[in-house]
């Protein structure tokens, strides 16, 4: 995959490739991004998403899930669910926003 940055992130770590984040770890758990063609993989395998509790309710974040329990033990397994979470990722960034030219005067 390359260089993965670490970054804190609230109160765990972030994974970061070339600036975009694709996963983090909160509370000794790891989350990877998903998309809605790799969410279906995540809940076969019983994946939950990333939750909060608030004093009002639980927010879920259905951006991240819980990395496959089988690929934290496989590091060939965790690389290719990396990489999925990245293709992730990088499919969700929005596009730059374009200045608008000078007028000339």
């Amino acid at each position: 995959m390359g260089p993965i940055e670490v970054k804190r992130f609230f109160g765990g770590f972030g994974l970061v490739q070339a600036g975009v984040q694709f996963a983090f770890v909160m509370k000794g758990t790891l989350y990877l991004r998903v998309d809605d063609a790799t969410r279906p993989e995540f809940e076969r395998l019983g994946a939950v998403p990333f939750s909060y509790a608030t004093s009002a309710s639980t927010v879920k974040v259905a951006s991240y899930y819980e990395a496959p329990v089988d690929a934290l033990e496989d590091p060939h397994a965790l690389r290719e669910w990396a990489t999925k979470a990245l293709a992730s990722a990088l499919g969700a960034r929005k596009p730059a926003r374009r200045k608008p030219a000078a007028k000339a005067v």
